[in-house]
């Protein structure tokens, strides 16, 4: 590419604030157009950003655009990827690549015949507080890797969001709204996942939606709102996974990562430049490490332009669609190993991400 892989975006709802504030700054991608079902929100969007709005038709069809954002709700995030590749444009999705393992694969089967690239959120990995966190581990900054714990929970996103209904349904949940980020962090510091063993639950507390025009109607509940979870690597550490909607309250660190020399504390992995602690028996006492990788001062849109910058220069881009489709299976699978109470075997598995060498941008390098 000699000039900026030119975006189209499908979806305008709430997340794409987050990359249309992110993407002026990156100087090899261009927005071009955004679509939504919502035409009266796609046309506002179109103004406030100085783009065209079209149909979803009219911007697949539309040869100005290189790659598809793909922010719709998970339930389209494959029919939508389909019809991009189809388009032949590449594809990055906001997370989970797909409801499930098999529409997924075939998403990654169709690019890869099509010679089309999938990106996949969370590109959060690629900041400075889990590149840092990584860093450490590598230089064996708390000795051998024994295991890792992640934790997340809230008493349920209706709490605050105005619309939360999918949330509640396939795709949604704890764990595949807010599970991406934990789970692709730990598959960056330690590797794929080869086995996974789960407890899941639904808690019969009734639930409305707290605020906007909707308040007070209640919601259905068809997904687990409390799971735990064993992941076991392939490197042989083993991480413990806590992902809920029931809890009100707690002190559990997001994420540690356990050596036989200390410990290292990875900030929020839903941000991208948060601190990463460390603890070590010859320093005894939490400091915070100083940034030694990732991207930095960036946001949602980071892994767009890596994956924009792997196509120029023919390399593997970081937030791939065959990280998030393992990360998808582990998901799935923990909800399955949970459910029937037994191990799960895992059958895809995925490279270890390259790191993210410190002061480089994601459109430069």
């Amino acid at each position: 590419m000699t000039t900026p892989m030119r975006i189209g975006v499908i979806g305008v709802g709430k997340i794409a604030e987050q990359y249309f504030a992110q993407i002026p700054k990156l100087s090899n991608l261009e927005l071009v157009a955004v679509a939504d079902v919502n035409a009266e929100r796609a046309d506002a969007v179109a103004i406030e950003q100085n783009v065209e709005a079209l149909s979803v038709d009219d911007l697949l069809a539309d040869d100005r655009i290189d790659a598809v954002l793909n922010l719709t709700i998970p339930a389209a995030h494959v029919e939508v990827g389909l019809r991009a590749i189809a388009a032949g444009k590449h594809v990055f999705a906001e997370k989970p690549l797909g409801l499930n393992v098999a529409e997924a694969a075939e998403l990654l089967r169709a690019a890869d015949a099509a010679g089309l690239r999938v990106g996949s959120a969370p590109d959060t990995v690629l900041g400075t507080g889990v590149q840092t966190a990584r860093n450490l581990l590598d230089a064996g900054t708390i000795g051998a890797p024994v295991g890792a714990s992640a934790h997340w929970s809230s008493p349920g996103h209706e709490s605050w969001h105005p619309s939360p209904q999918f949330y509640y349904q396939p795709g949604g949940g704890p764990l595949f709204d807010m599970g991406p980020y934990y789970v692709t962090t730990l598959v960056t510091m330690f590797g794929p996942v080869v086995s996974v063993a789960g407890s899941v639950s639904t808690s019969d507390r009734r639930r409305s939606i707290g605020s906007g025009p909707l308040q007070g109607t209640p919601l259905e509940v068809s997904i687990d709102t409390h799971i735990s979870a064993i992941l076991f690597h392939e490197s042989g550490v083993s991480s413990i996974v806590t992902m809920s909607f029931d809890i009100w309250q707690t002190r559990a660190p997001m994420i540690e990562i356990y050596g036989t020399a200390g410990t290292i504390s990875v900030g929020d992995p839903n941000g991208f430049d948060d601190a990463t602690e460390v603890w070590t028996q010859d320093a005894p006492e939490w400091r915070v490490a100083p940034v030694s990788g990732g991207y930095a001062d960036t946001g949602r849109g980071a892994g767009l332009a890596d994956m924009a910058r792997a196509i120029e220069t023919g390399r593997p881009h970081r937030a791939s669609g065959e990280l998030a489709f393992h990360v998808l299976e582990i998901m799935e699978a923990v909800i399955v190993a949970g459910r029937e109470r037994r191990v799960v075997e895992l059958v895809s598995t995925t490279k270890r991400p390259d790191s993210v060498p410190s002061g480089s941008r994601p459109d430069q390098w």
